[in-house]
């Protein structure tokens, strides 16, 4: 990667990635957008205001900056989607084909990420494995499907590099999530600093795969950067790093935090689409492909999210 784009650099994982990657690529050489502006991502580097869905205006960025390497983070996350299946496919599906065609005439790379989400009630709990029966009962996960056989569809029949990551749910003490199942992860830590006390939408038994950003933004590069002789998968690779229910996250906090409680208001549509994901993935193939390993586990993550949130509290002009 030596020019970058990220398409939805305002989102979840792209506001950190932006960062990342121009630490390590240079700051003009990651060039951020996203529908609206973001101040804070042109601060350090080229940003653009870019609708996704117009082809013609993502074709145009592209060849201004020479750009060979596309990430196209542009999703309504599953409960959001839920909401309004038939945006979730016009926005999703919408902003990945214009990214493939703009990859396929620029000669491009091309990253998008899927989900625990492609995944559904049909396939294997535990362990679930990374070639098996994908059904999801979501639009979110059915896009997310869609997106991996596009990205393949793309690979075989144009020679367009793309490359993929399943992620879990996604923790961060940066940016806040925006409408997932897995949210709860995020939102439990903020609640212990602010209140002692959190309201939990999702039962207190349900497994769900998580992974901490840093992790997150580690295998964004080390996917693009992996040898494609190695590569035998492509879209979309399973990655793990920890997997608990909402009681074992609370009993962790509860450790550093022994005032804390947590109470359960539940969600029926987040409760339907938890249940129906992996209680955890195998990422065997990750890691003999390109090297994947996690670096953080739970217990590290509680300690480092609940040290970032009380000093983004202590010093809110850093928020």
């Amino acid at each position: 990667m030596k020019k970058i784009l990220i398409i939805g650099a305002g989102g979840q994982i792209g506001s950190e990635l932006t960062t990342y990657l121009r630490g390590i690529y240079g700051s003009r050489n990651v060039v951020a957008t996203d529908v609206r502006e973001c101040k804070a991502l042109g601060a350090d580097g080229p940003f653009e205001v870019l609708d996704a869905l117009n082809a013609t205006s993502v074709a145009s960025v592209v060849a201004r900056h020479e750009i060979d390497t596309i990430f196209n983070l542009v999703a309504l996350l599953s409960a959001v989607g839920e909401r309004n299946p038939q945006m979730a496919w016009h926005v999703n599906i919408g902003a990945l084909m214009n990214s493939l065609e703009v990859a396929r005439q620029h000669h491009c790379a091309l990253f998008t990420p899927s989900s625990i989400g492609a995944f559904g009630p049909s396939s294997p709990k535990v362990r679930t494995p990374q070639d098996t029966v994908m059904q999801p009962t979501t639009i979110y996960g059915i896009c997310k499907v869609t997106g991996e056989m596009l990205g393949n569809y793309y690979h075989h029949k144009y020679g367009v590099d793309t490359r993929s990551i399943r992620f879990p749910g996604i923790i961060s003490n940066v940016t806040l999530p925006g409408g997932g199942t897995t949210d709860y992860a995020v939102e439990i830590y903020y609640e212990a600093i602010r209140s002692g006390r959190y309201t939990c939408a999702v039962p207190h038994d349900v497994y769900m795969d998580m992974i901490y950003m840093p992790d997150v933004l580690r295998a964004c590069v080390e996917l693009m950067e992996a040898d494609p002789a190695r590569l035998r998968h492509r879209n979309s690779f399973n990655i793990a790093s920890m997997s608990f229910t909402p009681d074992i996250i609370a009993a962790e906090i509860r450790k550093r935090i022994p005032s804390f409680t947590m109470d359960f208001n539940i969600d029926p549509v987040k409760e339907e689409i938890a249940r129906s994901w992996p209680d955890s993935l195998d990422d065997t193939c990750a890691r003999e492909e390109w090297g994947w390993h996690p670096e953080w586990d739970l217990s590290r993550m509680t300690d480092d999210m609940l040290a970032a949130i009380r000093s983004r509290t202590a010093h809110p002009r850093h928020a």
